[in-house]
């Protein structure tokens, strides 16, 4: 620890017990109502059904050209900021990467305390970056997963650690960058690791210890249902892992998860079957870990599809009744809506333009084209690797009825190397994605087609599309939208952008110098909203000019 930090957590409890000591304890019972205090953000989606929707409404499309940065943290490290802050109370509590936690004032973006986690000397890191998307926090507790395979629960009033318990092998390629989600007494967490051959899980924690309660595992073991569709021992390094937080019914004591890619990644030959339960939706009850349902997007998975996305839990009339559905913006190009009890599929639609199926059919199986799978000599294909959309979180607006995405419109040549692929390594697929500049078109040219980002709207009880905002650049950020009609996101070029949730126009923007591969949340303190946006490797925090 360096005598920065040091001096941060001896500053930091002097602090603590002069002011934070206000803070409430975060009950159970106040993450299951946070409608019943928007100016806070106390889950990675604001709340249990993930639909990253706020009821603050002071910052409007009338007076959002009133904008300006209230304060800028900078944080020490190079790595860009992925994690989604929370507030509690007007403290701020994020991760700067790989794995370091900061309290900070929500107002003015003074440190309180900084907690610095100390990776293993001989730690791997995952495919795509020392990544952290968030924290958990119950009671006074603040839980984090780290690069290396460990769950961590520290003191959120003073950054001390309380405990730390190993859940996965990092040794084995395992890792953790998904924020926890807490359900009752509980600390629920998925492995990252696909790219690297591992067999994926979501497990289950006590909040008080760290000791496991259950653990599902992603890909079926013999005798267990789905274990026919993996050949020979492909289960044993099937990937299906998790990157983005899942989402809580508690009607229904549900947990739904989203799993990831089969390995090895664009050679399906190598594993023929559907391959469960990779690139899928699947439902668990909270208590036991026990799989309820599943739904499967992208069976036989080899373009690199992962369906790790935030499900998005709601209500609509299908038929005439009303019943709880699932909306899912998935990584092969469609959207869909699930029936949240059972798992049956309501309908599904292209958001983005795909070559690779006919349709879906009555059960929501792709119907494929025929011929287009990844080859040695590539196979053009819309949507490209990176897929429709990825990992950054959707949003869902009760008040105007519309489901946003950030979503790609993009295509690649996808390669199959066709060489047996060994543990550890990166799969015998060689995917080969857009990037937004030149990209390749038919095998014999090269054609200059621009790939871009959009965030578009969706009407979910039609499936089709009501606007898009078209930007130059692609998109890795989320989207949050408000009561008010406001909807914020962001892109790789740097710019932080307003929209009107309502039409898509631009509302606001400005470049933030750091590309935008975050969520933003909105919180108030002392009657006044905030919005928060991680840019690069720093947090912006944005609020009303005072007039």
């Amino acid at each position: 620890m360096t005598a920065r930090s040091k001096s941060l957590l001896c500053a930091g409890a002097v602090l603590v017990a002069s002011t934070m000591a206000l803070a409430q304890d975060v009950t159970y019972e106040r993450l299951l109502n946070p409608d019943k205090e928007p100016q806070n953000w106390l889950t990675f989606s604001g709340s249990y059904l993930g639909r990253r929707y706020s009821l603050l409404n002071q910052i409007t499309p009338d007076n959002v050209k009133n904008l300006e940065v209230k304060w800028v943290f900078q944080g020490q490290t190079l790595q860009r900021i992925e994690a989604t802050p929370l507030v509690v109370d007007g403290v701020m509590y994020v991760v700067q990467a790989p794995n370091d936690v900061l309290a900070l004032d929500a107002v003015t973006g003074r440190v309180y305390w900084m907690y610095q986690y100390r990776l293993s000397a001989t730690s791997s890191g995952p495919c795509c970056g020392l990544n952290n998307r968030g924290l958990a926090i119950l009671g006074s507790t603040l839980y984090m997963g780290t690069i290396d395979g460990h769950l961590v629960a520290i003191d959120a009033k003073t950054g001390h650690q309380l405990w730390d318990v190993q859940i996965a092998d990092n040794a084995s390629f395992y890792s953790l960058t998904e924020a926890p989600l807490v359900v009752k007494d509980k600390i629920l967490i998925g492995v990252a690791g696909a790219e690297r051959g591992i067999r994926g899980f979501v497990g289950a924690y006590a909040a008080d210890s760290g000791r496991e309660v259950w653990k599902a595992y992603t890909i079926p073991g013999p005798g267990e249902p789905g274990f026919d569709s993996w050949p020979g021992d492909t289960w044993k390094r099937g990937g299906g892992s998790s990157w983005t937080t899942g989402s809580y019914d508690p009607e229904l004591n549900l947990v739904i998860w989203g799993t990831g890619n089969p390995w090895p990644d664009t050679d399906p030959e190598m594993r023929e079957g559907d391959n469960l339960y990779t690139d899928s939706a699947i439902a668990l009850d909270a208590d036991t870990g026990k799989m309820k349902w599943y739904f499967q997007f992208t069976p036989n998975d080899g373009a690199d599809w992962d369906s790790s996305q935030v499900p998005v839990l709601a209500e609509m009339r299908v038929n005439g009744a009303q019943r709880k559905v699932v909306y899912w913006a998935n990584r092969n190009g469609f959207f869909y809506v699930l029936d949240r009890a059972t798992g049956k599929f309501i309908r599904g639609n292209a958001f983005v333009k795909q070559n690779w199926a006919t349709g879906l059919d009555e059960n929501g199986r792709p119907v494929r084209v025929p011929n287009m799978r990844a080859s040695v000599a590539g196979t053009l294909t819309f949507p490209g690797s990176q897929g429709g959309t990825n990992w950054f979180s959707p949003s869902y607006s009760t008040h105007t009825g519309l489901f946003y995405v950030s979503a790609w419109e993009d295509y690649g040549a996808v390669f199959s190397k066709g060489v047996q692929p060994h543990d550890g390594g990166r799969g015998s697929g060689l995917p080969r994605s857009t990037m937004p500049t030149i990209t390749r078109g038919p095998m014999n040219t090269w054609t200059e087609t621009i790939a871009h980002g959009e965030v578009k709207a969706i009407d979910p009880t039609t499936g089709q599309q009501k606007w898009a905002f078209k930007m130059n650049d692609v998109t890795d950020a989320g989207i949050l939208t408000t009561a008010s009609d406001v909807l914020f996101t962001g892109n790789r070029e740097g710019f932080f952008f307003v929209l009107d949730a309502r039409n898509g126009n631009l509302l606001w923007k400005l470049n933030t110098g750091g590309q935008v591969s975050s969520t933003p949340i909105t919180f108030s303190v002392n009657g006044k909203q905030y919005v928060s946006m991680s840019c690069g490797h720093s947090v912006f925090v944005f609020g009303l000019r005072e007039q």
